[in-house]
């Protein structure tokens, strides 16, 4: 048993529903029900909320993931620093121009090494196990 209802549709929105109907082959009242039933249907909003929740948590854990690259990284660069400000002894005068040739020359070598190192798509990065810094001490290493 069906009950009759009277609604009202703007004559764009009207026509819009005929002609779904029609590229359907079906009526009217059809094409309006489902709409309102998918309308009032609670599955539509839980699935989209779903999607939106498996979208969050993904962009989570990229940025969790993207927080840890950028602290190891820092801190790489620090200790690399800091080591070779107190290891490096300050070079006389008439070694200073071979000093650099070499400089040059090594840095050649590590660029070198960096690009075929990345073009096989290896990462220090993603040798460093996950769990790290859970192993740490709040104040880490020195």
């Amino acid at each position: 048993m069906r009950d009759r209802m009277n609604v009202y549709f703007p004559p764009e929105l009207l026509k819009q529903v005929s002609d779904l109907a029609d590229r359907q082959k079906l009526s009217r009242s059809a094409i309006v029900e489902a709409a309102v039933a998918s309308f009032l249907s609670p599955d539509g909003s839980d699935r989209r909320e779903a999607a939106f929740t498996r979208r969050l948590d993904r962009l989570s854990r990229q940025m969790q993931r993207l927080e840890r690259d950028v602290g190891l990284t820092a801190e790489t660069l620090a200790l690399f620093v800091r080591f070779w400000l107190t290891v490096t002894p300050p070079l006389p005068n008439d070694a200073q121009a071979g000093a650099q040739a070499k400089g040059r020359e090594r840095f050649e070598g590590f660029v070198e090494a960096l690009g075929r190192r990345l073009q096989k798509g290896q990462s220090f990065l993603r040798e460093i196990p996950e769990d790290i810094f859970r192993q740490e001490p709040a104040g880490g290493p020195d």
